[in-house]
């Protein structure tokens, strides 16, 4: 059984099997590849390299539960060809939020000038967080705080990403959403994704107890 995080000895500790482990390690390299700076035209990633999302793979099924959960960011804009730009992931619009609503060109400016920034500290954090918890080889955790810091904000930007994905944008949407999986069984799609997205929220909350003052 998962144990939240606790502060001892100025080092942050946990307890996570190689399951859960792998479940949070599986979920931030996908955010990673989402966040990483826009490689260079004429490098793009193969269509390929994104097959087998994690999160495709956790919201699968949830389609018809009526909260209009899209299984990818492709199912979430029509598709274009030639040479039209494809669309923005929404995700990104979660984690990268626009600096100004009023004004599409403001937004669009600021954007160019800080968004490559902000995407190589957000994938330098998952980056740490993901080569701390990768090298453990049992189920104890011990981080130091640089460490402990950048899985807080890693833990972060997953649960912006998953939330994203499961449609939670308001409020109150997570205690819909809860409410209409209800009479699932256990083994449904729609269980298990809440499941997932409470345990990274528990997590979180036990990370942020125990790093503040």
């Amino acid at each position: 059984m998962a144990r939240g995080f606790k502060r001892r000895d100025g080092r942050f500790v946990a307890k996570l099997d190689a399951v859960e482990r792998g479940l949070v390690v599986g979920l931030m390299e996908q955010v990673l590849e989402l966040v990483e700076p826009e490689p260079a035209a004429g490098n793009e990633l193969d269509d390929d390299a994104t097959d087998g999302d994690e999160f495709d793979r956790i919201v699968a099924g949830l389609g018809g539960i009526g909260m209009g959960v899209s299984l990818s960011a492709a199912d979430q804009a029509p598709e274009l060809s030639g040479s039209v730009p494809q669309p923005r992931d929404p995700a990104l619009e979660r984690i990268f939020p626009t600096a100004n609503r009023q004004d599409d060109q403001v937004a669009a400016e600021f954007r160019r000038l800080t968004e490559d920034g902000l995407r190589a500290r957000k994938a330098a954090n998952l980056t740490t967080a993901i080569t701390a918890l990768s090298a453990l080889e049992d189920q104890k955790i011990s981080l130091e705080q640089p460490q402990a810091l950048a899985l807080l904000i890693a833990l972060t930007d997953v649960r912006l990403v998953l939330g994203e994905r499961l449609g939670l944008k308001q409020d109150d949407d997570f205690d819909r959403l809860e409410e209409q999986v209800s009479g699932l069984e256990d083994d449904d799609p729609a269980v298990y994704a809440l499941a997932v997205y409470d345990f990274l929220t528990w997590l979180q909350e036990t990370l942020a107890h125990a790093l503040a003052p």
